[in-house]
């Protein structure tokens, strides 16, 4: 397995890079925007290529990466579930799983910090964000951060998990690199309570400034996905354009979305469904035999669907659209299951 961790020194923010291999698929979480060059760069150097970034919440610290790493080299944006639909591409419910070629990843709802934490355990190993952190843990004093939420967060999610269990956080301000869950329960000071109240106290009277980057990050980081207009630039299509054409047998309507999601979300009848990160090679095997079929994608809010037509381009298909605001534009308007 290949596993970095990276620093900013500015936020202090640790982002994780993982993969199963050396050429294979991989996964950033918690990128940071002044760093992109850099994952870039080592993306490039270890001959990876880049499918899914997630975050963790939504930062108040720093400018997130993700909607940089996504135009640059076409991944999915990935958040939890409870965060604001059109954040990212793709969203996942606690305890639903996250993969990529060699690795799964467990989303497990952690909220208190902020109302839309998560962490994501990995085998011997979970990224908690900023709900558990080494020798302390994350603030509730803000976007809808909840004290008595992160200690259920905390003593019903995570410390039940092994102890040996190493934990990665998204920040340190010590220096710090890694800690277990053993260690959490011994050493960490804001652990050492015997109830929600107790904990509470100590974490509604900490004295803390605000984030300096807060009133610009908070709004940012909410406005990473692709507008409407964007994807309409896109080859987009509206749900009545997209009727008018949809029994047509020149026309193959395509579900780029991944198994859990349809299974949750339901589907567009007559479509079939090859998930975005198998794309590039289902293109390349039908070249041929799709040069004179027109494409139409679509996903969960339309932001995988408008990637999907720039592969195509890539690839010198000139006849590829998308449904702008994926199957929650749909199903708004159509009220399928």
């Amino acid at each position: 397995m290949i596993f970095r961790q990276l620093f900013d020194s500015i936020s202090s923010t640790y982002t994780y890079l993982i993969a199963s291999r050396k050429g294979g698929e991989a996964l950033i979480i918690d990128p940071v925007l002044e760093k992109t060059d850099h994952y870039i760069k080592l993306l490039e150097q270890l001959e990876l290529r880049l499918v899914k970034v997630i975050d963790t919440h939504i930062h108040a610290d720093h400018i997130s990466g993700i909607a940089e790493l996504r135009d640059r080299t076409k991944c999915v944006t990935l958040m939890g579930e409870k965060a604001p639909a059109d954040v990212v591409s793709m969203h996942v419910k606690d305890n639903e799983k996250v993969k990529i070629e060699g690795i799964v990843l467990t989303a497990l709802y952690t909220p208190g910090h902020t109302d839309d934490s998560y962490s994501f355990l990995m085998n011997d190993r979970v990224f908690t964000g900023d709900t558990l952190l080494i020798r302390g843990t994350g603030r509730t004093d803000f976007q809808n951060g909840n004290p008595y939420e992160q200690f259920h967060s905390l003593f019903d999610r995570l410390l039940k998990l092994p102890e040996n269990t190493f934990i990665h956080p998204a920040h340190d301000y010590k220096g710090d690199l890694v800690s277990t869950i053993g260690e959490e329960k011994k050493f960490n000071p804001r652990l050492q309570v015997s109830s929600a109240e107790e904990y509470a106290q100590i974490m509604n009277n900490l004295v803390l400034e605000n984030p300096k980057l807060m009133d610009v990050a908070v709004p940012t980081n909410k406005k990473m996905g692709m507008s409407l207009d964007q994807q309409k630039q896109l080859n987009g299509l509206s749900v009545q354009e997209i009727k008018k054409i949809i029994n047509d047998k020149n026309y193959l309507l395509i579900d780029v979305r991944e198994d859990s999601e349809i299974k949750r979300q339901g589907s567009i009848d007559g479509s079939i469904q090859i998930s975005y990160n198998k794309l590039p090679d289902y293109l390349h095997r039908k070249r041929k035999e799709l040069s004179n079929s027109k494409l139409v994608f679509y996903c969960a809010v339309g932001e995988r669907s408008a990637l999907a037509v720039q592969l195509c381009q890539s690839y010198n298909f000139t006849n590829a659209n998308h449904l702008i605001g994926g199957i929650n534009k749909w199903k708004e308007e159509e009220k399928i299951v």
